[in-house]
């Protein structure tokens, strides 16, 4: 017979992947997984009566964790043009000043506020490995372990990218004194990937890997790397990001970034390439028909003055696509999917660019594509509200006025248009509660340390 499950939860109204459904029944299992899901029923004595409408939370694709105690300190003019290559100076400084405990106080001070943005997931995209002086620390994965630390004791889902990076720019340059704390060479990289196998597996991490772009490693180590590692997980990539990195890549081998990218490297549904913010139009194209995700970051984006992504053409040609926080200088869902959306408005001086056709809300266009390759990109299984699934919601408040009175596409419309961040509620990752009325149950202590760590940082 089998066993009755861990918890019910009882939603007016849940996103399902069918669609809209109300008075919905969740069982979930001592597993964390969702057991069953029955619609148009009755609310039942010992079942939890949630506190608004209910959506799957989403993963949250491109993380640099340690970059959130940077935010707000690089935002004061310089000599001459700023753009992200005077901003990377900065977070040079950053690198040169974190230790391991730092980098696990800012992490998780940075995954409560991801939790709270409505993020059920992270995808840790990690390459601060070693001493500022580029000495490794006695154990090599002393970082990664620190981040995985960071996950638990939040309670977010996480996808852990170690990223090999050895170069500061095309053709094998030598890397700069900033980077040092970045580099490997290809047979400590997949050393490291291998020491990961196990704390992830024992802590419930999914394992990938990065190569942090074309500029920071040859063709020569990138084929190496894909060779010596599994072939399953997600790899991800930073790719045409800025226009000086489109130059300098046309400089060195005479084809542009993502072109380089899909002729020479096996470019399929594993691959995120994040940013691709700079495509021409058969790249474009090309990017959307690989099945690979695109991994977008309209915040940080839009913070570095990098570029709009041509979404509008990437979906037309039917693109996958996630969001990021990159480098957090914003943490919700609703942040990065309305800069997303405004985005394509500024350029085309048009509304209404990303909604899937005439009549189709943009709020539930953005949602649905961003849940799926998010995903996707964090090596997970099919997403959404559905047996067997992982236990992965979101509660909006159904005591704010603008949730309280939509009903289906107007919830996400409302949610991400007209109040953001405020209106998250609750958040559960795989069966446990995480975030309750807007609150993580080690807030407070988690504050206090990263307090300490900005103190140092200033």
């Amino acid at each position: 017979m089998a066993s009755s499950p861990a918890q019910r939860l009882f939603a007016e109204q849940a996103l399902l992947p069918t669609g809209w459904a109300e008075d919905v029944v969740i069982a979930i299992g001592d597993d964390g997984r969702i057991a069953g899901i029955e619609a148009d029923q009755p609310l039942a004595t010992g079942v939890e009566r949630l506190a608004g409408p209910l959506l799957p939370a989403m993963a949250n694709l491109h993380s640099h964790a340690f970059q959130r105690a940077m935010a707000g300190l690089a935002e004061v003019a310089g000599a001459g043009d700023d753009s992200f290559w005077t901003w990377r100076e900065e977070m040079y400084r950053t690198v040169g000043l974190v230790d391991p405990d730092d980098v696990e106080a800012i992490a998780a001070k940075l995954y409560v506020e991801m939790l709270k943005g409505g993020f059920g997931r992270v995808v840790e995209f990690h390459y601060l490995h070693h001493h500022a002086d580029g000495t490794p620390y006695s154990d090599p994965a002393e970082m990664s372990l620190r981040i995985l630390n960071a996950a638990e004791t939040t309670g977010i889902g996480i996808t852990h990218l170690p990223v090999f990076y050895a170069h500061a720019n095309f053709g094998g340059a030598a890397p700069n004194p900033g980077q040092r704390p970045f580099v490997h060479d290809p047979e400590s990289f997949l050393a490291l990937v291998d020491r990961l196998v196990r704390p992830s597996a024992e802590t419930g991490a999914a394992l990938g890997y990065a190569i942090h772009s074309l500029r920071a490693a040859t063709p020569e180590e990138m084929r190496t790397i894909i060779a010596g590692l599994p072939r399953s997980g997600p790899v991800h990539i930073h790719v045409a990001e800025q226009t000086r990195e489109v130059e300098d890549c046309l400089a060195w081998s005479g084809r542009r970034p993502v072109e380089w990218l899909l002729q020479e490297m096996p470019v399929d549904g594993r691959w995120c390439a994040i940013h691709a913010t700079h495509m021409t139009a058969d790249e474009t194209e090309r990017l959307a028909k690989s099945g690979a995700v695109a991994g977008l970051c309209p915040a940080t984006e839009a913070n570095l003055g990098d570029g709009i992504f041509p979404a509008t053409d990437y979906l037309a040609h039917g693109g996958r696509f996630g969001i990021g926080t990159d480098s957090h200088v914003a943490t919700s869902v609703a942040e990065e999917l309305r800069l997303l959306e405004y985005g394509q408005r500024l350029r085309d001086r048009r509304r209404n660019r990303l909604a899937a056709g005439p009549g189709a809300s943009v709020g539930r266009t953005v949602f649905d594509t961003a849940l799926a390759g998010g995903a996707q990109a964090a090596g997970l299984g099919r997403p959404g509200i559905s047996p067997g699934a992982r236990a992965d919601l979101l509660v909006l408040d159904g005591a704010n006025p603008f949730i309280a009175a939509a009903s289906g596409d107007r919830i996400l419309d409302r949610w991400l248009f007209a109040v953001g961040g405020e209106a998250v509620r609750d958040v559960m990752v795989a069966g446990k509660w995480t975030i309750r009325n807007g609150h993580h149950a080690r807030e407070e202590e988690i504050d206090r340390v990263f307090q300490r760590v900005l103190k140092k940082l200033r």
